[in-house]
């Protein structure tokens, strides 16, 4: 069945990131780094399946050719930055319809690509994975991973898309970031689903919250990729384990939360009113004092006490 995920990130150097080690290793290639003089190597890869550069259609005639060269392209993010914990790229990280072709998956992707390049006016370096061995079958992803900068046939030029401060952002007359972190989601989601239907496939995916689709359900634990590959190393991951013994968790309270409403529903015992429930224990109090009385008076030590008092009442 069609799932949705996007993922939408940043390549920053506060976390120790390159975006030259962050295109070297979703294309599968070999790059060098100028700023470090690293060579960041990752042509032993075989799931990369698709890898292309778009640019704005504006520079459709006047291709820069430095934006066309992968290693140039990155090299020019780096030496765009001067803070020392810089976005230095952005990504979007998306699932792919198993239930597509190939080539039909890699068109969608590049069709979502384009658009990204267009409307932000970046460099978009998207590259296709099939899933790994061992993993999950489905698991076909493509990362689009993008200038922060606008392309310019001299350069990168100003900030662009969500690297746009809020204040920018309000200048332009443009929705704010989740307006726009919305946006992207709705738009993967009609992309999809249209190519979906254009390969006759009933399967379609839905970029809202379960919540707002009406579904009762707890979704998926998100683990982090750094921890997901230290299990698959064979290591013990304490932030994984506390991860998924949260999402148990919560499952448990939904599970004992829709069994509240069954128990609400049984017919409730009518209320009495007060003073009905004061004469009940009162008429119950006076049965109670009777019935003591009556016994008390059959028993033959009261009969005896009885006797004396019964003949002073025949001598009056």
């Amino acid at each position: 069945m069609a799932y949705f995920f996007m993922q939408i990130s940043s390549v920053a150097r506060s976390a120790g990131r390159r975006a030259t080690a962050s295109a070297a290793y979703r294309a599968g290639e070999r790059l060098r780094d100028e700023r470090s003089g690293r060579v960041h190597n990752f042509t032993q890869r075989r799931d990369v399946l698709h890898a292309e550069i778009f640019l704005p259609g504006q520079y459709a005639e006047a291709q820069p050719a430095w934006a066309r060269e992968r290693e140039r392209l990155w090299n020019m993010a780096e030496h765009a930055e001067k803070r020392y914990s810089a976005r230095v790229a952005r990504e979007y990280q998306v699932a792919l319809p198993a239930e597509l072709s190939a080539p039909q998956r890699i068109a969608l992707a590049r069709t979502f690509a384009r658009e990204v390049s267009e409307r932000y006016r970046v460099a978009v370096d998207l590259a296709v994975h099939a899933p790994r061995p061992g993993s999950d079958p489905r698991h076909f992803h493509a990362h689009l991973l993008t200038t922060t900068r606008e392309v310019t046939p001299a350069g990168l030029g100003a900030k662009a898309g969500l690297d746009l401060s809020a204040r920018e952002r309000a200048r332009r007359g443009l929705t704010d970031h989740r307006s726009e972190y919305v946006y992207l989601r709705e738009r993967w989601a009609t992309l999809a689903n249209g190519a979906l239907r254009a390969a006759h496939v009933d399967a379609r995916i839905d970029h809202r919250s379960l919540s707002a689709q009406g579904l009762d359900r707890e979704p998926l634990p998100a683990i982090p990729l750094a921890h997901l590959k230290m299990e698959q190393r064979g290591l013990r991951s304490e932030v994984a384990e506390r991860i998924r013994a949260e999402h148990r968790r919560r499952v448990e309270l939904r599970q004992q939360r829709a069994l509240r409403p069954a128990a609400a529903a049984a017919p409730e015992t009518p209320r009495r009113d007060l003073e009905q429930v004061r004469r009940e224990a009162r008429q119950s109090w006076l049965a109670l004092r009777r019935q003591a009385s009556t016994e008390r008076a059959a028993t033959p030590e009261h009969a005896a006490e009885a006797a004396p008092q019964a003949e002073d009442d025949l001598a009056l």
